[in-house]
């Protein structure tokens, strides 16, 4: 069974390779934040702030090769705070990140405290 999984894994990473959609490199939210040269911080919702409600929003987003965000999505945090926090993270620009003297899309993961 196993040279089987490996077989159909091996085709997957070909057919991934082949069309250009490498795996993201992670990088650490110090990294990533460093990185940022336009971040824009999120409005605070006004049901939110009706219902004095704060806390953290942790999120995982995916930056391509020209340093825009890709896509965002919520790791934790309140679903009132979460939407605001997302929409804000698509608006953030980063110097492109590199391996090896290519454009790499990463992966990474970053918080934003919402309080009152």
């Amino acid at each position: 069974m196993k040279p089987i999984v490996v077989a159909v894994l091996g085709i997957f990473a070909v057919a991934g390779s082949a069309f250009g959609q490498e795996a993201p490199l992670r990088v650490s939210e110090v990294v990533a934040k460093q990185a940022a040269v336009e971040k824009v911080t999120p409005e605070y919702p006004a049901m939110a702030k009706q219902m004095r409600l704060a806390g953290r929003v942790e999120l995982e987003a995916v930056i391509d090769v020209d340093g825009s965000v890709e896509k965002a999505q919520v790791i934790s945090g309140h679903a009132l705070l979460s939407s605001a926090a997302v929409a804000a993270m698509k608006r953030w620009k980063f110097t492109p990140f590199g391996a090896e003297g290519k454009p790499q899309r990463v992966i990474t993961t970053i918080s934003f405290d919402f309080k009152l």
